[in-house]
């Protein structure tokens, strides 16, 4: 059984990703259960998915401190999910803030030390940098697919399984750009 947590906020395209990762793992012969929660996503609150694929899987839930992998597109909501993650697992972490609503209102201060706390506490950490990725693949709104692809290097499916995942889960005049951020993401090296 794999346990994969994706987390970030309303428009990052969490539920892509997590519903991408879903297809690969079918094509790939799995059973699959996912599980999301919206929250306030659409006021830019936190959203996650939970994917779970294997031989045979019975609930779409994944409990605290069995996760083999959290996938976090804003650094905030690593520090959310992190109890989800087990302790051999691994957390690949997008350095990017979006300040949450009491940050936002000036009641709070956004933590200025989450990358390097989570460096010291978090035995697999990656944060990655990836404005200059984004960049090149020519559209921010491609974060998510870039994620996948810095995950998928960890997976077992091969090319192909994701090729067809995002294929069936893109419309077809983004399918193009996102195989892209997809392999930029492979290839980043973190």
């Amino acid at each position: 059984m794999t346990n994969v947590i994706f987390a970030g906020v309303g428009g990052q395209g969490v539920i892509l990703a997590s519903k991408i990762l879903m297809e690969a793992a079918k094509n790939a012969g799995h059973d699959v259960k996912e599980s999301e929660v919206h929250g306030m996503a659409q006021r830019g609150g936190s959203v996650d998915c939970h994917v779970r694929y294997g031989d045979l899987v019975y609930s779409p839930l994944i409990e605290k401190g069995t996760a083999d992998y959290v996938v976090s597109l804003e650094l905030l909501e690593s520090l959310r999910k992190l109890e989800y993650l087990s302790d051999s697992g691994t957390l690949i972490v997008n350095n990017f803030q979006v300040a949450p609503a009491p940050v936002e209102a000036g009641l709070e201060k956004y933590p200025d030390d989450i990358k390097e706390w989570l460096a010291a506490s978090v035995r697999k950490c990656h944060v990655v940098e990836l404005e200059s990725v984004l960049k090149e693949v020519g559209n921010r709104r491609a974060l998510n697919i870039v994620m996948l692809g810095i995950l998928s290097r960890f997976l077992e499916f091969g090319m192909e399984d994701w090729k067809k995942a995002i294929e069936s889960q893109v419309k077809e005049k983004f399918i193009k750009m996102n195989l892209l951020a997809f392999s930029r993401g492979r290839e980043l090296s973190i």
